[in-house]
């Protein structure tokens, strides 16, 4: 009998349900936790494992069911959340949510590929690099507002190394992307506006590029619209979901594609002059940019401007 598996991942702790055995079980978050698993389903068939992403403490999971043959899904906590309301559960408890996951396994199953090792180090680097320009910054504010001579003095010796381990992490970076697809990342940062972080991030965040039609990639990354609408009532059509990481780096990307190809700022201006606000238009060249790097992914080809 198909055994449908729901995981509720914290931090220390995996509670687990099995359906149709209607089973549960808390182990350690550790790799003895999830070899204790693996060996309570060996041999039996798995339709799909479910877990929600928990910030990372679900990934060394991911990677022994993966390793293990297993299929797993991880969905966003709102759709879990959403599951729950729409049965009328309220209640909120480990072995509740767990059960709940297990019942949305065999509803929900869109298994994810393993990552391979070059991908997750590259990845890693890239949000370390985050990290750092993010600390970076935030000591930039404080040294505006900073007027103690020692405080001053301490934020930019702090400043001065922070860019240090940026710079470091940079080489890092272009090392990694190459060891990971050197061709895919020569022909990314061949296009115009589009610089070292950005083809870094494609790499890192999308590894479905050029593997997905265009409507499934613009869903990927959040840019694609879905309507709002109700018997005779027209909404609005709003992005929503998606991968924000590789979003926002878009939107900084496409500012700089949209200055410097003549195309892309002529389809800008048109939306402007037709009434759509900034960022509405900034995020149809977002969508059109984007699925014009997953063609060109796609068909191994070099980035062709267009026509104004």
């Amino acid at each position: 009998m198909t055994l449908w598996i729901g995981i509720d991942v914290a931090k220390a702790t995996l509670a687990f349900h099995l359906l149709p055995d209607g089973q549960y079980l808390t182990v350690p978050n550790t790799a003895q936790g999830h070899a204790r698993l693996l060996a309570l389903v060996q041999g039996r068939p798995v339709g799909n494992v479910l877990l929600e992403a928990t910030g990372g403490y679900e990934r060394a999971l991911m990677a022994a069911l993966q390793d293990a043959g297993l299929p797993v899904t991880r969905i966003n906590p709102r759709r879990a959340r959403a599951f729950a309301t729409a049965l009328g559960t309220t209640a909120k408890t480990d072995p509740i949510d767990a059960a709940l996951l297990a019942r949305m396994a065999s509803l929900v199953q869109a298994p994810a590929t393993p990552m391979e090792p070059e991908r997750q180090r590259l990845r890693a680097l890239v949000q370390r690099r985050e990290q750092l320009v993010q600390q970076r910054d935030d000591e930039r504010r404080r040294l505006s507002l900073a007027h103690d001579p020692a405080v001053r003095t301490d934020l930019l010796e702090h400043i001065g190394y922070l860019r240090q381990q940026i710079r470091r992490i940079d080489q890092a970076i272009v090392h990694s992307q190459a060891q990971l697809d050197d061709a895919l990342a020569q022909r990314l940062a061949a296009v115009p506006g589009i610089g070292p972080i950005t083809t870094a991030s494609m790499l890192a965040y999308v590894p479905e590029l050029g593997r997905l039609d265009r409507r499934q990639i613009a869903a990927l990354a959040g840019l694609a619209p879905y309507n709002v609408d109700s018997g005779q009532q027209q909404g609005k059509r709003r992005i929503r979901g998606g991968r924000a990481p590789i979003r926002r780096v878009l939107y900084m990307a496409c500012w700089s594609v949209v200055r410097t190809q003549p195309a892309f700022k002529a389809r800008y201006q048109q939306l402007r002059q037709r009434g759509k606000c900034a960022k509405v238009a900034l995020v149809a060249c977002m969508r059109v940019l984007l699925t014009r790097l997953n063609a060109m992914a796609r068909d191994n080809t070099p980035w062709r401007e267009e026509m104004a």
